[in-house]
């Protein structure tokens, strides 16, 4: 039976699970299929509790587009623009991660701030 509490303003719905004695749990069918997961999950600690959800799929395709460009621009083709291209994808979400980790330290005053144009640049005029 789940239980639905709330979090300061957010709704949570919460079940009690077993743990095998292998240390494995069951997600509840209605969670599984309301947070989409498939056949992997992350799981990690975020102060005493214990963090599991959908695997993300870290294509990079964001900046794919990008990428390629800017390695097509260096010069790079062929193998060694196939092989540059995976080496940066891999580099993306990393790379977004420190900044989102720096950007919270900058929130909570425990470092520097950057503005959008110390990261980007100046927007050029077409």
């Amino acid at each position: 039976m789940s239980t639905a509490i709330m979090k300061g303003r957010i709704p949570m719905e919460m079940k009690k699970v077993s743990i095998s004695s292998k240390r494995q749990i069951t997600i509840p069918q209605k969670f599984f299929t309301m947070l989409g997961f498939d056949t992997e999950a992350e799981c990690m600690v975020r102060g005493n509790e214990l963090v599991i959800r959908p695997a993300r799929v870290n294509s990079g395709g964001e900046f794919a587009e990008q990428i390629l460009a800017d390695l097509i621009g260096q010069g790079y083709s062929g193998d060694e623009l196939l092989a540059r291209f995976k080496t940066a994808q891999k580099e993306v979400r990393p790379s977004v991660e420190r900044m989102l980790a720096r950007a919270e330290e900058a929130a909570n005053s425990k470092a520097e701030y950057a503005t959008y144009e110390d990261v980007f640049g100046m927007e050029e005029e077409e």
